[in-house]
């Protein structure tokens, strides 16, 4: 019986030891740069394209965060897309243009969230996006994702092509 006690009080020691080490795991999660949040949108939304192009939604089930994965199978977000898929949306322009946020990049700390929020300024369609991310292991991974193609803005003659995001030195 004694050394029962002794196992236990030491499982107990761990647990309490572990709590701390999640927690300061959860405080490491940052906000990406400029140019991180460029690349997750834009790979998120070429690996969108790839499946709606191929029929095949596996990868991007699979690249996704591990609640993602469980809430999803392949057949699922191919339904999930089918209007882009039937309408012929073609994602592909995202991995040359610059993404505009809508919204200010949100972060939650706690449940280790970022949220982007913007849309594609393309013609004919505008591409409006919405994704949630999960911090899995250090890297960002899909937790979300929310596409529809919008009203491209009316271009008015002679004007020049919105200017791309300029970094600052």
């Amino acid at each position: 019986m004694g050394q029962r006690f002794i196992m236990t009080a030491a499982f107990s020691v761990l647990l309490i030891l572990a709590v701390p080490s999640l927690a300061q795991a959860q405080q490491q999660v940052v906000m990406p740069d400029a140019e991180k949040i460029v690349l997750l949108v834009r790979n998120s939304l070429i690996t969108l394209n790839d499946a709606i192009q191929t029929g095949n939604f596996t990868v991007l089930r699979d690249s996704g965060a591990p609640g993602f994965r469980e809430a999803n199978t392949a057949a699922r977000l191919s339904q999930s897309f089918a209007d882009l898929s039937a309408r012929r949306i073609d994602l592909s322009a995202v991995a040359v243009m610059t993404p505009q946020l809508s919204e200010q990049p949100q972060l939650d700390q706690t449940k280790g969230m970022l949220r982007l929020k913007g849309y594609f300024s393309s013609r004919p369609v505008q591409i409006d996006f919405e994704l949630l991310y999960q911090a899995v292991g250090g890297r960002w991974r899909l937790f979300g994702i929310s596409v529809q193609p919008g009203d491209a803005p009316p271009q008015t003659s002679g004007s020049a092509p919105p200017a791309a995001v300029k970094k600052k030195n």
